[in-house]
């Protein structure tokens, strides 16, 4: 693989693999599919265009301009654009695309997605390849190990966003004492965590887990820093990942906040 196309939503995670990526001596053409992609992305990838993910055609365009036959696909691209009335944005592939699907959830929206680069000659591969390292083993991550009520909330808490991927809904859930405070869907993780914190009033456990039938090329369950602080936020006290299957964005920074806060991790 002498170059790779990245295909980038919000989010430090584009960053790491393009990092991994060009330590390896590989070329990578990034495109920033959303507003408010990270600016290291322009520095750290060979070329960088920013083009929306309505413009479907645009990005097949770019891609096959720069004879580009694998991409990866990474960072958090949300569905609000759906729902806006910027339908103005969407161009005649990305039409045809949303008119032939049975539904609107996310793994068929990508799936279709995957499916039109594919027509072009364009593989979409297995976006952890490049960043195994930051997948953690099970165990306690942090300082603080879990309490009993903790741990109990986590095996919970971890049944339930199971069943949520299953419905391929969201990969969040919140909880506390064994109860369900929030359910992610299309508002994201970190607002679930806020909304979640706030109607349990303190010591609440987030949960976030692949999907039972996660496909790997993309939407991938990740944590970073904006997580630990939306729990700070809300005086969430626990948070449980799934071992091997969960990426931590800036680890250290992550492990070192939650330890300064009392905040327990646990990869189970």
């Amino acid at each position: 693989m002498k170059s790779i196309g990245l295909l980038s939503g919000i989010g430090r995670l584009p960053v790491e693999v393009a990092k991994a990526a060009r330590a390896m001596g590989i070329d990578v053409y990034a495109v920033g599919l959303v507003d408010g992609v990270e600016e290291d992305l322009k520095n750290v990838a060979t070329d960088f265009k920013s083009i929306n993910v309505a413009q479907l055609g645009s990005i097949i365009d770019y891609l096959k301009g720069k004879e580009v036959t694998d991409v990866v696909m990474i960072g958090k691209v949300t569905k609000e654009i759906l729902f806006s009335g910027q339908h103005e944005l969407l161009d005649a592939r990305m039409i045809a695309l949303l008119s032939s699907l049975k539904d609107r959830s996310d793994d068929t929206m990508m799936l279709a997605f995957v499916a039109e680069l594919a027509k072009e000659g364009i593989t979409t591969f297995d976006q952890t390849m490049l960043l195994k390292m930051i997948m953690p083993k099970k165990g306690v991550l942090t300082k603080r190990q879990p309490t009993e009520r903790e741990n109990l909330d986590m095996e919970f808490g971890f049944k339930m966003a199971k069943a949520l991927g299953g419905l391929d809904i969201g990969q969040t859930v919140v909880v506390k004492d064994k109860a369900v405070m929030a359910l992610e869907a299309i508002e994201g993780t970190d607002a679930c965590i806020l909304r979640g914190g706030k109607l349990a009033c303190g010591n609440a456990v987030v949960a976030k887990v692949a999907k039972p039938a996660q496909d790997n090329r993309f939407d991938m369950p990740a944590v970073g820093v904006k997580t630990i602080e939306s729990m700070i936020e809300v005086k969430a006290s626990g948070l449980v990942i799934e071992a091997g299957r969960t990426l931590i964005v800036d680890r250290e920074k992550v492990l070192s906040l939650a330890d300064e806060n009392a905040i327990t991790i646990v990869a189970m």
